[in-house]
C-alpha cells in the first residue's frame, strides 16, 4: 500500500477571484452612450468603468472619488476628437475597502490573459489602455518627440474646426483670449509666459468677432495680431504657441506671420512605427476629481 499523502499545496488566486466577478457584474450592465445627460443622472461614488466604442471594449479605469466626475473628463476630452459619437459606459460603484485593491488592474489582468483562463476564453488587449488615452500634457520638453502612429493621439487628432462659441465677442488682449480659450477647449492649449516678450506682446488687443469661430481661425486671429516671430502649432494631441519657427513632424499644421498675413503651413504628419504603448494614466494617482 502506497504510503498516505500527509501534505499538499493549496493555492487561492483572490485576485482572480475579484477579478472574474467584477468582469462578470459589468457584463451584466447594458452600456449607456457617453453624453453629459447620461452622466448627470449618475450619483457620486469611487468605482470603475469600461468605455465601449462599437460595442467594442476599449478602456477600463477606475475613479478614487467620482465616477461622473471623472466620466465627464473623458467627454470633454472626446468631444474634441472625431470619435466622440460613438463611445458608451457601464460603471461598478465600489466600496473603499475593495477601490484600495487596484480593481482597474485586476480587470487588464483578466482581460489580457494573465491569470488562467476558463474554457473558450481568449486574451483581450484593450486598445486604449495601452494607447495613450488617459495621458495629461507631456510638457514642453516631449513637443517634438516621436509620437507613434497607434497612438491615440495619431489616430483621433484633436478637431481644429471644432466650434469656440463660448469665446466673449469684441476686443479683448490677447492674453485674456488665451486664458478664455485654454479653458474652454477639450484638449490642452499651451502657451509661452511669464518671459518678458509674452508679457508685453499678449497686451496686444485682437478682435473677436460676434459669431462662432473655430479653433483654426481663433488661431490665426491670435498670431495675426502678435508680432512676427510667434507660431502656433497644432500637435496631433494639443496645440502650443511659442515664440519660434520651428517644424514638428507630427503637427498636422502651424500658424505664423510673414508680413502682414497669417500662414497656414500643413505639418509633415510623420509618426514612428506603432509599438506597444505603455505610458502613465491620468487614471488614478493624479486624480483631481
Amino acid at each position: 500500500m502506497p504510503d498516505a499523502k500527509h501534505h499538499d499545496e493549496f493555492k487561492l488566486s483572490i485576485t482572480k477571484a475579484l477579478a472574474d466577478q467584477l468582469s462578470a457584474a459589468l457584463q451584466k450592465l447594458t452600456p449607456k452612450s457617453l453624453t453629459g445627460e447620461a452622466l448627470d443622472a449618475l450619483p457620486k461614488g469611487p468605482g470603475i468603468y469600461q468605455l465601449y466604442v462599437d460595442d467594442q471594449r476599449v478602456y477600463v479605469g477606475k475613479a478614487s472619488k467620482s465616477l461622473p466626475a471623472r466620466l465627464r473628463k473623458h467627454h470633454k476630452k472626446l468631444s474634441g476628437r472625431p470619435i466622440a459619437g460613438g463611445v458608451s459606459f457601464v460603471c461598478l460603484y465600489l466600496d473603499e475597502d475593495l477601490e484600495a485593491s487596484a480593481p482597474e488592474k485586476m480587470l487588464l489582468g483578466k482581460y489580457e490573459g494573465k491569470y488562467e483562463r476558463t474554457a473558450g476564453e481568449q486574451p483581450e488587449k484593450l486598445q486604449w489602455n495601452n494607447n495613450g488615452f488617459g495621458n495629461n500634457d507631456p510638457g514642453r520638453r516631449r513637443d517634438g518627440s516621436a509620437v507613434e502612429a497607434n497612438h491615440f493621439d495619431a489616430l483621433y487628432p484633436v478637431n481644429l474646426d471644432l466650434l469656440v462659441n463660448w469665446l466673449t465677442p469684441g476686443p479683448r488682449t490677447v492674453a485674456k483670449v488665451l486664458a478664455e480659450l485654454k479653458r474652454g477647449l477639450p484638449y490642452n492649449l499651451r502657451f509661452e509666459k511669464d518671459t518678458p516678450r509674452a508679457r508685453q506682446d499678449y497686451n496686444q488687443v485682437v478682435q473677436i468677432p460676434d459669431q462662432g469661430i473655430s479653433v483654426r481661425t481663433a488661431l490665426k486671429l491670435i498670431v495675426g495680431t502678435l508680432t512676427e516671430g510667434w507660431q502656433a502649432t497644432a500637435l496631433p494631441g494639443y496645440l502650443i504657441l511659442y515664440y519660434e519657427s520651428t517644424s514638428y513632424d507630427s503637427a498636422q499644421c502651424w500658424w505664423s506671420r510673414a508680413g502682414a498675413s497669417v500662414v497656414e503651413t500643413p505639418g509633415p504628419g510623420k509618426f514612428a512605427p506603432a509599438t506597444e504603448i505603455a505610458e502613465k494614466s491620468e487614471d488614478g494617482e493624479n486624480e483631481e476629481d
